[in-house]
């Protein structure tokens, strides 16, 4: 049923795609239709792979250590009140920076190579993670607690025993997030500077006014974004199953 579905909206999107390029009459260097994207995509498939398999590391990298850098800050927030007035002040002032605004200056630390593409994800997922998983630590079920404290359990193990297993659902939540906003920060990266990644083809070709590559290349992007997705939810619902 949800294949239908997923099948039905996409066949809705393109007719609307296609219904807007035939009543505007808009060139192809303007708007192209999706036939000319699929025939552009196909032409051009191995130089998309190349490119998409270099934002692909750029995004995995980046998601696999922002969650852990995310999952260690909650951790310490957590269990310590001191770093909640140090740190929690600068997570919040992060925040408030326009992505774009770092994304240069980050090239310019980093080197125009995987390492600026993967903070970049980082920088861009590293909040979610954090905040979502610490409120999940910070809303363990006050009976659970009451239990632990008569039971005369440590702080470590209610730590590992009781606060983290309840808080899974509330990080598997930040996860899913971050899995759609990891690719985001893996192309701003390669936008600012950079000589090859899906985000650099897609300038290449916007600078070149070959628009129906570019779409190519941003519906390969959308494409891997969604199956991202699929697949950390997958994985965090299995997750925050075995919580329960």
């Amino acid at each position: 049923m949800k294949s239908l579905s997923v099948l039905a909206a996409t066949l809705f999107a393109l007719a609307i795609w296609q219904g807007i390029v035939t009543l505007t009459g808009l060139p192809k260097f303007i708007l192209p239709g999706p036939a000319v994207v699929a025939e552009t995509w196909w032409q051009n498939r191995w130089l998309i792979a190349e490119h998409a398999w270099i934002t692909a590391i750029e995004v995995i990298i980046g998601l696999a250590c922002g969650t852990l850098l995310g999952v260690v800050t909650a951790l310490q927030l957590a269990n310590s009140r001191v770093a909640r007035v140090l740190v929690q002040p600068m997570l919040v002032f992060t925040q408030a920076l326009p992505v774009f605004a770092l994304a240069p200056l980050l090239t310019l630390w980093l080197g125009y190579g995987l390492l600026s593409k993967v903070a970049m994800a980082v920088l861009i997922i590293y909040f979610p993670i954090t905040s979502s998983f610490f409120d999940g630590l910070m809303r363990t079920p006050q009976g659970y607690l009451d239990l632990a404290r008569t039971m005369q359990a440590g702080k470590r193990a209610v730590l590992w025993h009781i606060r983290i297993p309840a808080a899974l659902p509330s990080l598997a939540s930040g996860m899913r997030l971050a899995a759609v906003y990891a690719p985001i920060g893996a192309v701003i990266g390669e936008w600012v500077g950079s000589s090859q990644g899906l985000g650099y083809l897609m300038l290449l070709a916007n600078g070149r006014a070959k628009t129906d590559l570019m779409f190519a290349a941003m519906l390969t992007l959308g494409v891997f974004s969604i199956l991202l997705h699929l697949i950390v939810r997958r994985a965090t619902a299995r997750m925050a199953g075995e919580a329960h």
